[in-house]
């Protein structure tokens, strides 16, 4: 037997459960075993779904597929309204995939190469589990934030070939979004399925830069020498 700590609505609580097995295995053995108000989320058990998104010592895992440790921390998403112990609510973080306009606008009949479609593959495989959204840190001080997956979804979406209206996601994504990342890399390393949102928002500011958009804290940045009012600090 091992022990599993599981944060719960400001406390921390402690249980004994059975060693190699899965955390979502886990806490249905609480729930059967000690507590049947233990509250979780979970859906298809093979890392396809995304909903059993939690934190386990501070890093946003998939309950179905982290293996249990003894003395491991459990807690809830961050940046998501908590609806009870583990479970939290993803309805306003979903809600920034429609600011961002992450769909296909007006399709043009083309021919879709191999090389197109690779280009776009692992944007594709987004589950929506919110652990990038987690682990932002941009979300703690600005909570509309687009978010790393909108901006994953909006640059998937502005390189198909099959878009005859990329303008209109470039445009979305100008407020609280792809200027408002810090670049951290949070997002790519806790991906669970590999993909790399920091590097579809640099590529998404190349897209911006080419249909006339610009780093709006570029002016405000200074350099170390008098400003002169200029706003550069030249």
């Amino acid at each position: 037997m091992i022990t599993l700590k599981i944060e719960r609505n400001g406390t921390i609580e402690s249980f004994e459960v059975s060693e190699g097995q899965t955390l979502l295995s886990a806490l249905y053995e609480i729930k059967e075993r000690y507590d049947a108000t233990l509250t979780f989320a979970a859906g298809c058990r093979a890392s396809v779904c995304g909903t059993c998104a939690v934190r386990v010592n501070d890093k946003e895992v998939l309950s179905c597929a982290h293996m249990v440790c003894d003395g491991d921390m459990v807690a809830p998403l961050r940046f998501h309204p908590l609806l009870r112990d583990l479970k939290v609510d993803k309805s306003q973080a979903l809600k920034s995939l429609k600011r961002s306009e992450a769909v296909l606008h007006r399709y043009t009949e083309t021919a879709l190469t191999p090389e197109d479609a690779e280009k776009t593959e692992r944007q594709t495989d987004c589950i929506l589990c919110d652990s990038c959204y987690s682990v932002c840190p941009v979300l703690a001080v600005e909570e509309n934030f687009l978010g790393p997956f909108a901006l994953t979804r909006a640059y998937r979406y502005a390189i198909d070939p099959r878009e005859a209206q990329s303008q209109s996601i470039i445009d979305a994504i100008q407020n609280k979004g792809v200027w408002d990342c810090t670049l951290c890399g949070e997002c790519t390393a806790v991906c669970p399925k590999g993909i790399d949102p920091k590097s579809d928002i640099l590529q998404l500011r190349t897209l911006s830069v080419q249909a006339g958009y610009n780093d709006p804290n570029f002016t405000t940045q200074s350099f170390g020498t008098p400003d002169f009012s200029g706003g550069f600090g030249f």
